[in-house]
């Protein structure tokens, strides 16, 4: 079973983060300020925190600072302040993720199923923790497993041919793939004419993973050669 400490110093926000998790079959510890968070993970073996910024004692970020001095567990802060200003602060000192309030149960829900997929796959995760077969590159995560696709925690719903393109490459994220060498590996025939079939799914891949498909973060065309998924 997995452990989540929730971090937040308003009592029902809390309550009702522990009522999702607890439901989901995660175990729930609470704290309601830094300090109090720090001492739990001293004695409890955590797997991931949820932590707010705002609190007294000590604050989130300070939380963070402490925390990221001998600890890689994934942490996601969940806060009110959500100018983009904060949103970096709080990544760059080492939060893996970031939910603004108020925020959708279920969001924050397969976020955090998300950060524990990939602490389990980077093998940082403790040995009793079970492993799945999970790939990922930045916030794009394949489960391989369950035939899912998370983009920054976020459920994407792709056909089975754009999932095998799409898992083909992130395995071998960083390599490039002609047209051809892509269509011989889905399809498993020979690539006569397949430039139009795999540009089409890559397309819609496209339109489904990233922010701004004209500028892609992940699925990137390399002219004249082919398509890689980026390494992040």
């Amino acid at each position: 079973m997995f452990t989540i400490l929730v971090c937040d110093d308003e009592k029902e926000i809390v309550d009702a983060i522990e009522i999702y998790l607890v439901q989901e079959g995660f175990r729930v510890l609470k704290a309601y300020d830094g300090e109090e968070a720090l001492e739990i993970l001293k004695k409890e073996e955590i797997h991931l925190l949820i932590l707010d910024l705002m609190m007294p004692k000590m604050d989130g970020i300070h939380a963070i600072m402490k925390i990221r001095e001998d600890s890689s567990i994934p942490i996601i802060v969940l806060s009110a302040k959500t100018q983009d200003a904060d949103k970096i602060l709080g990544l760059n000192l080492g939060a893996d993720d970031y939910v603004g309030k108020p925020f959708n149960p279920l969001e924050l829900l397969a976020r955090v199923k998300s950060q524990i997929r990939r602490y389990t796959n980077f093998g940082t995760a403790p040995e009793s923790v079970p492993s799945e077969q999970v790939y990922s590159t930045g916030g794009l995560v394949i489960n391989d497993d369950r035939k899912e696709v998370t983009v920054d925690g976020e459920i994407v719903k792709l056909t089975r041919i754009e999932y095998n393109i799409l898992l083909f490459l992130v395995k071998n994220k960083g390599k490039v793939f002609s047209i051809d060498q892509i269509y011989e590996q889905i399809w498993k025939e020979d690539a006569f004419g397949a430039d139009n079939t795999v540009t089409v799914h890559i397309r819609h891949i496209r339109e489904k993973i990233e922010i701004d498909p004209k500028n892609p973060k992940y699925l990137k065309v390399i002219w004249g050669i082919g398509y890689k998924v980026e390494k992040l």
